[in-house]
């Protein structure tokens, strides 16, 4: 079947899944989106351009009907990579289906992960386990709870934060005391914020307690494959706190079981009548011998490229359901796979893990980089990444997060 893919946005995710459609069907994909991200730039297997207005809803909907019209007679698969994107197709599912061909759930359904609020309150029956979550009314401004520090904060409505911009803004806050907790909250009031604000126990434990798992649910609410990766260190930038940096599938050094927290994955979305790609965040907390969630992406995640060395090519998986209409058997992920966005060097001076440490640089010769493909052979794209690598250095020592 003769189709194109098109990528909405420029970021890492963007660049990695135009890379599995590179690598599955030797075709350039599209991207299209708002800002002119590094990740995306200098490339050679893929066709980027950018729209000012991309993140408004009814130009995202002249911009892609645009593009329709420049491919007639081609069924076009389409990829989100944030919730932006997510929701305004959810909302235009009918319109789009004509030409467009993609698989995301409800936009009821999409609302109850996207906002965190409606995630932890509509959840908190389930078979899956959260942190300790208190929702604080920005409107409001009511005094700050008793809280035990430190602890998290971040916005309940990430769709609204992240169209935010102003000097100070984090993605997550890890909040040491209830003077800074004030401070914070009251810079995000004056920056525009108007939605809740969740504050959350924080999980003892280094970056190796963090844990991410890849879940795809077919068009008929199947879930197909679950990945279970055990995180070494996370971003350190103050928009990427919370990414993972370098993971390692199949790969464990608490004392957590990942297959039965998997099974419980696997029955939770299709509980909800999900299907599509989502990214499930983690933290094992050794208190009760319990992983728990801290969120669900409803999109494929940054670092979600580590599934395809274990057979299970991100856009050929999407391919295969909603254009090719074929079923696969459901399989959990579990051969040992290195990933890692830093160098080297980064691993050995800031991963506190020490088993976990000794597993990367054994499995470094194998490592996957999702940003640095081997058919992607542009000299201006090399001396990006490099000084990509060695800006890492510097960001991890000047770090707020700690």
């Amino acid at each position: 079947m003769d189709f194109e893919v098109l990528i909405l946005g420029t970021d890492a995710n963007a660049y990695y899944m135009a890379r599995c459609c590179y690598e599955a069907y030797h075709k350039k994909a599209y991207v299209i989106g708002k800002d002119r991200l590094a990740f995306t730039k200098f490339s050679n297997i893929l066709n980027v351009s950018y729209e000012e207005n991309i993140w408004i809803e009814e130009e995202f909907l002249k911009i892609l009907e645009t593009f329709a019209k420049k491919h007639p007679n081609k069924k076009i698969v389409l990829i989100s990579t944030n919730e932006t994107y997510v929701e305004f197709i959810a909302k235009n599912k009918k319109k789009l289906s004509k030409q467009f061909a993609f698989n995301y759930p409800d936009l009821e359904v999409i609302k109850s992960l996207t906002n965190k609020e409606n995630f932890y309150k509509t959840y908190e029956k389930s078979v899956l386990k959260f942190p300790k979550t208190i929702y604080y009314a920005m409107e409001k401004m009511d005094a700050i709870p008793k809280m035990t520090y430190p602890c998290i904060l971040k916005p309940a409505n990430v769709v609204e934060y992240n169209h935010l911009k102003f000097v100070g803004k984090n993605k997550i806050y890890k909040i040491e005391n209830e003077e800074e907790l004030n401070c914070t909250l009251t810079l995000i009031k004056e920056n525009g914020y108007k939605d809740k604000m969740i504050l959350q126990e924080f999980i003892p434990g280094d970056d190796s307690y963090l844990f991410d798992a890849v879940v795809y649910v077919n068009t008929k609410g199947k879930v197909e494959f679950i990945s279970f990766a055990q995180i070494g260190l996370q971003e350190r930038t103050k928009s990427m706190v919370g990414n993972a940096a370098v993971l390692i599938n199949g790969f464990n050094t608490t004392n957590g079981d990942p297959l039965k927290m998997s099974e419980d994955i696997r029955e939770f979305m299709e509980s909800i009548h999900y299907t599509g790609f989502a990214e499930v965040d983690m933290k094992y907390d050794e208190r009760d011998n319990t992983f728990k969630v801290l969120e669900i992406n409803a999109r494929q995640g940054r670092c979600s490229y580590y599934v395809t060395p274990m057979g299970k090519n991100l856009v050929q998986v999407l391919v295969e359901d909603v254009l090719e209409h074929k079923e696969n058997s459901y399989q959990f992920l579990t051969d040992k796979v290195l990933l890692s966005f830093v160098p080297k060097g980064i691993i050995k001076k800031y991963i506190t893990n020490e088993a976990f440490k000794k597993e990367a640089l054994h499995s470094w010769k194998s490592v996957v980089k999702p940003m640095s493909a081997k058919v992607d052979k542009n000299f201006l794209r090399f001396l990006l990444l490099h000084k990509r690598w060695w800006h890492y250095y510097k960001e991890y020592k000047n770090s707020y997060w700690k």
